[in-house]
């Protein structure tokens, strides 16, 4: 079955004095304020694309792990993924890290790290990224 996402942003002004927000429009979680300050400067209270795009790979590589880790015979019993997106002003995304602790009963830390090495090439997200340095520290818990 193919399945399309879709977000919605709303944007006023310019680049630098502007300000939008961002709604989740498939599943109706959330709108959230967007504007450049945050994307250039950081912010704790304003969203970015970047944060965006982390979210989507810190989930997806979860999905791929597990799913990879359960066709070795060894499904995980938790794994906690984050996703760090890298954007430089002027020069655009530049790299996603994910750095991933799992609980993997039975797994040979061998066989761990060259599963959570496959599922961070595999995933459709880091596939959807392979313009960008995708880098994996990966911790068997």
């Amino acid at each position: 079955m193919t399945t399309t996402s879709e977000a919605t942003t709303t944007w006023q002004g310019g680049l630098v004095d502007g300000a939008g927000t961002v709604t989740l429009a498939s599943s109706g979680l959330g709108t959230f304020d967007v504007n450049w300050k945050a994307r250039s400067e950081g912010s704790s209270s304003v969203t970015t694309p970047e944060e965006l795009i982390a979210a989507a790979h810190a989930s997806c590589f979860a999905m791929a792990f597990s799913n990879a880790l359960g066709q070795n015979g060894t499904p995980p019993t938790s794994i906690n993924a984050t996703a760090s997106v890298t954007f430089i002003p002027g020069t655009g995304i530049t790299g996603s890290h994910l750095n991933v602790n799992a609980a993997v009963p039975g797994i040979e830390q061998e066989d761990f790290d060259r599963i959570a090495a496959d599922a961070k090439s595999n995933c459709p997200v880091s596939q959807a990224l392979a313009g960008i340095d995708i880098t994996i520290e990966a911790t068997l818990a």
